[in-house]
């Protein structure tokens, strides 16, 4: 380990990189509720730059211990190439996270799938993550999705899905009695991960997949991207774009929507009830 890199790396996220990585990292926190004491958190660590910036970010927390909770550095290996997984674990020793390792077969298993195969590779994942967390005493596990990971799937719910959806800031699970997921890089932009790594010159893993190495992020169709491509055109012409369709997701009146489907998947429609004059 380069004591003196490990170092430049951590007073980055105290001073340069402070306002723009670890005060909305914390804002979401605060705001969600997503760290509580006593806490032993699973930090999902995939060897992306979003959650090998995550884990830095939580031991940041740490560092001002404001309320005890426990950390563990959880990585998921589902089948990587030799190479990738050493980046993974050369990056973390770069980087002072001491993770813990397991390993899957999910890739074998996904290459098998024809439909849906990098949704159905997000949920066995999850499955995985929730299963080995608790097995390590932990009753939260924390994802890297950031800002930009929500607000484009808001539009690609509305525009391929047909349907009006995000992900959520924190979520408990169905499947695993007692555990939660949580997101706390909700309100960092991509934008300012992506200027981290680029001071710093770090190189992290993009999909490891073998069903996906031609194409970024696993993107097999191209509509991420596309939709990523739809909201910079969007923000040129209006700088609120992007707090605007995150706002949306906060702003719904159920007085004036068609139908909804309430928590336990009921659909309501407009008409079965008053809803008031114009």
């Amino acid at each position: 380990m380069d004591r003196e890199f490990l170092e430049k790396i951590e007073e980055g996220i105290r001073k340069p990189f402070a306002r723009r990585l670890f005060k909305p990292f914390v804002k979401a926190i605060a705001e969600y509720q997503l760290v509580a004491p006593n806490d032993r958190i699973a930090v999902c660590m995939s060897g992306g730059k979003d959650s090998m910036l995550m884990a830095k970010l939580f031991q940041e927390l740490k560092r001002h211990n404001k309320f005890p909770f426990e950390l563990v550095f959880l990585v998921m290996d589902p089948g990587y190439a030799p190479e990738n997984r050493a980046l993974l674990e050369e990056n973390a020793e770069a980087l002072g996270v001491p993770v813990t390792v397991f390993s899957t077969d999910i890739f074998e298993n996904v290459l098998k799938i024809e439909k849906s195969p990098c949704y159905i590779c997000a949920r066995m994942r999850r499955g995985y993550l929730y299963a080995q967390a608790k097995a390590l005493g932990c009753n939260k596990i924390a994802l890297g999705h950031h800002f930009d990971d929500v607000i484009e799937t808001i539009l690609m719910g509305m525009l391929y899905g047909g349907q009006i959806q995000t992900m959520l800031p924190k979520l408990k699970s169905t499947n695993f009695e007692g555990m939660e997921l949580i997101r706390p890089m909700y309100y960092v932009r991509e934008k300012d991960i992506i200027a981290w790594r680029e001071e710093y010159g770090l190189r992290f893993l993009r999909c490891a997949c073998k069903f996906t190495s031609d194409v970024a992020r696993g993107d097999t169709d191209g509509k991420r991207q596309k939709v990523k491509e739809l909201i910079r055109r969007l923000k040129a012409e209006d700088p609120q774009i992007e707090q605007n369709i995150f706002k949306s997701v906060e702003n719904v009146s159920l007085a004036t929507v068609i139908a909804y489907k309430d928590r336990e998947g009921v659909r309501h429609r407009f008409d079965e009830e008053p809803r008031g004059t114009e």
